[in-house]
């Protein structure tokens, strides 16, 4: 090399600096991590090793582990309109089958996911209950039941997705056998008469 001819910037060890690119790196690991480990298992060091930022990142992003589960968790790959839509299109006496293979689909081309860190944690966090409970009664499950069914639109609507997060857990969670690796099918063989009942049925 030439004196004074320049040499090559070492390159950047360590942490990441504190920009936009740290924020993306840590909604990565916390969605990573939360499906691994639920909410309560997992923890902001964590996180923040695996996205390789320091700790007070978390806060400075999203202001703490929970912001941070908020939006790494529930920014859903799907728009719940997009579902509502898709399920509404048939005879309502199917209805229930629709439902269950859609959500069979959606959790199983993401291994579960997202769901996964959702319904992991739902029993030890208030925050996780709610979210889910939101999702699925209110953004998905009262337009659809709105749309078909006679009465008691809400209760119907709780009934629907108290099956589906029972489901969730079952096969995602808990991954009971068969049912963890029965293929969609058959999920919705067994599953799709109750939901029908809920919806259409006769709700004394």
């Amino acid at each position: 090399m030439t004196k004074g001819a320049k040499q090559d910037a070492p390159r950047r060890r360590g942490r990441r600096p504190g920009g936009t690119d740290t924020r993306a790196a840590l909604l990565a690991a916390a969605r990573e991590i939360f499906v691994e480990q639920g909410y309560d298992g997992a923890t902001v060091r964590a996180i923040a090793a695996r996205a390789q930022v320091d700790a007070a990142m978390v806060n400075h992003w999203f202001g703490g582990k929970e912001g941070l589960f908020a939006e790494a968790v529930l920014k859903l790959p799907f728009n719940p309109q997009d579902v509502v839509e898709r399920v509404l299109v048939g005879d309502v006496d199917q209805l229930g089958e629709r439902i269950v293979r859609t959500f069979v689909t959606i959790w199983d081309n993401s291994a579960g996911g997202m769901f996964t860190a959702l319904v992991r944690s739902i029993a030890g966090h208030e925050q996780a209950s709610n979210a889910l409970r939101d999702f699925l009664i209110k953004h998905i499950m009262a337009r659809i039941i709105a749309k078909v069914a006679p009465d008691r639109h809400e209760f119907r609507a709780t009934l629907v997705a108290s099956q589906l997060v029972g489901m969730g857990m079952v096969r995602y969670v808990a991954r009971f056998e068969p049912l963890a690796s029965a293929d969609a099918d058959t999920m919705v063989a067994a599953v799709a008469p109750t939901l029908q009942r809920y919806i259409t049925g006769t709700i004394s």
